[in-house]
Parts: C-alpha cells; sequence; structure tokens
C-alpha cells in the first residue's frame, strides 16, 4: 500500500510518501517539506502565533494535495513537541483539523521515543542484541533503551537543538558565558535520567538517529549523504568534544559551510553538540552509529503491524 506520513515537527513539517507491505522494506516513493520551525512562531507565552498557525495550515493543503497527486491510500499525522507544548496546541489541532480534515495526532515524549526505537530496531536487527538509541530533535532529546522492539527504558527531555538555541543562545556567535551556561543546564538535566537508562543494562550497540547527529557525524568525517542509506556512518564522543570549541566560535554562516551542514539548521548545531556530548559522556558512550530510519519510519512499520489487526491501535 502507499502511504503518506506527515511529521509536524519543531523545525520542519515534512511529508514521506512510502510503498510499504507488511514484512518488507518501506521504499521511499517521493518527499515534500518546508523548514517551517514553529519553535520560532512562539508568542511569550509559549503559544503559537497566527503566522505559524497560519503557515501550518497552508502546508497541510499542499501535504493533502501532493499525498492525492502520488496515489496515497492513508495519510498518517502526527505531531510532536512544538504542539505537545503549546498552551494553544489544542486550537491548533481544531484549526487543522476544521480546515483540512487532517487529524494530527500529538505525540507523547516516550512515544516518540518508543517509535523510534522500533524503526532503529527493525534496521539494524536482533543480532545487535541490547540497543540504546539517541535522538536530538527541535524540541526534544529522546532516549531509549532495551533487548526488545518495545524498550525497557524510554524517555523525553526538553533539549531539543531549535529550543535550547532560541532560549539559551542568543547572539551570532554566542557569548562564551552563554555556552558554558548551556552546557551545565543540559549536563543537569541529563543527569535526571542516567539512573534510569542505566537499569536497563549495558548496550551492545549505541545508535543516534536525527539531522543533528547526521550533520555531527558529517562534519567529524563520515560518508556523504549521496553514498546512501547503507554506507557506515560513526560518530565518536571526541569528536563532538574536539568539534565544540570550534562551532562555538563560528556564525550560522560559517557553520552552514561545513560539509553535511544545511543553511536552515546551522544556527541549531552548536546546542545540539552541546547535548550530543552531554548524553554520550554521561551514559557512557565513546561511539555510536547513524541510523537513517527514525520516528517516521517507526510510525510506518507500526502501522503496517497493525493492517491484520483492527483491535490493536495505529500507534
Amino acid at each position: 500500500m502507499r502511504l503518506g506520513v506527515l511529521d509536524v515537527g519543531s523545525n520542519t513539517v515534512h511529508l514521506l510518501v512510502v510503498d510499504a507491505h507488511p514484512g518488507a522494506h518501506p521504499l521511499p516513493a517521493s518527499s515534500h517539506k518546508t523548514d517551517l520551525r514553529l519553535a520560532e512562531h512562539l508568542l511569550d507565552d509559549g503559544s503559537i502565533g497566527p503566522s505559524g498557525a497560519g503557515a501550518l495550515l497552508d502546508f497541510v493543503g499542499e501535504a493533502l494535495t501532493v499525498a492525492e497527486d502520488q496515489g496515497c491510500q492513508q495519510v498518517l499525522a502526527f505531531a510532536t513537541s512544538a504542539i505537545r507544548e503549546a498552551p494553544n496546541g489544542e486550537q491548533v489541532l481544531a484549526m487543522v483539523r476544521e480546515r483540512t480534515g487532517v487529524e494530527l495526532r500529538v505525540l507523547s515524549g516516550a512515544d516518540e521515543a518508543r517509535l523510534t526505537f522500533l524503526a532503529v530496531r527493525r534496521w539494524f536487527g536482533w543480532s545487535s542484541g541490547r540497543l540504546l538509541v539517541l535522538d536530538i530533535g527541535g524540541g526534544s532529546l529522546e532516549v531509549a533503551a532495551g533487548l526488545d522492539e518495545e524498550p525497557d527504558v524510554a524517555t523525553s527531555l526538553p533539549l531539543g537543538a531549535g529550543r535550547l538555541t532560541r532560549d539559551h543562545l542568543p547572539g551570532d556567535p554566542p557569548a562564551a558565558e552563554a555556552v558554558k551556561s548551556l552546557r551545565r543546564k543540559v549536563r543537569a538535566d541529563v543527569a535526571q535520567i542516567v539512573r534510569e537508562v542505566s537499569r536497563a543494562g549495558q548496550a551492545d550497540r549505541v545508535v543516534g538517529t536525527s539531522k543533528t547527529l547526521r550533520s555531527l557525524a558529517r562534519i567529524a568525517g563520515a560518508a556523504p549523504s549521496s553514498d546512501g542509506d547503507f554506507a557506515a556512518r560513526t560518530l565518536r564522543r571526541a569528536d563532538v568534544s574536539a568539534w565544540l570549541p570550534r562551532l562555538a566560535a563560528m556564525t550560522a554562516a560559517e557553520r552552514a559551510g561545513l560539509p553535511g551542514v544545511a543553511a536552515a539548521r546551522a544556527p541549531q548545531l552548536l546546542a545540539g553538540a552541546v547535548v550530543a556530548e552531554a548524553v554520550m559522556d554521561l551514559l557512557g558512550v565513546d561511539r555510536l552509529e547513524i541510523c537513517p530510519w527514525a520516528l517516521r519510519e517507526g510510525i510506518i512499520l507500526r502501522r503496517l503491524d497493525t493492517i491484520d489487526d483492527p483491535l490493536r491501535p495505529p500507534l
């Protein structure tokens, strides 16, 4: 069947169209996205402003047209932290539903962690043993660990690269004291989940997903995206630590000149590196592998798992 997955994230809103069947590798057919950056359309109280809500509505309408043109039999639509945490999130969801007919499902942070873990498990397989999965998004950090397809631990912290850049790193480049202050905050927050994650046992394989970790791996020498999904890519904590002071001294425009760093994501790369170093250090991770599958693929896989089971919820 041909599925559309509409992902309303803190950075991008992305429609991925795939040909997917139970037991088969989901094959991407087309992609349509925009760097909407809902986190930058927030009012002082954290609500999504009219400009952000209007832009979201316009893109959802575009996405529906693309999905119809591509022959999608179903569109799975979901939203993450930007709408989940906005005081007017319910109103924005109602507006989208009334104007477009799209029912955006808001995922909890734990849902994000579990579904991303499922995607990673299916990508690397059972022979990988106990997995530890890290995902740095625009609004939150997800961590999951376990031996099965359902993780033993699935947790989320409000440590997304976009959120931290907006709230803690003014200036281009930011002041050294702001970077130090952010480092202290991130490490204090990550320290709160170390015991919980450690209870899941020692990981046999540590995996990272998200654009932030892929970009950090790329500037540290990993294969470019043109080499395809099956090229092995890794990120060492030592490389993140080495790059941190360099990223802190760069402007966003200078970071955008680095290999694999998109101009739209460049302002957030420093905050993402601060989070990556902290979580890898405090969880005792020297090296992680980059997985091309993440939350969207997890949602597709979960939907395929439920096609023949009408009593099981889709996600």
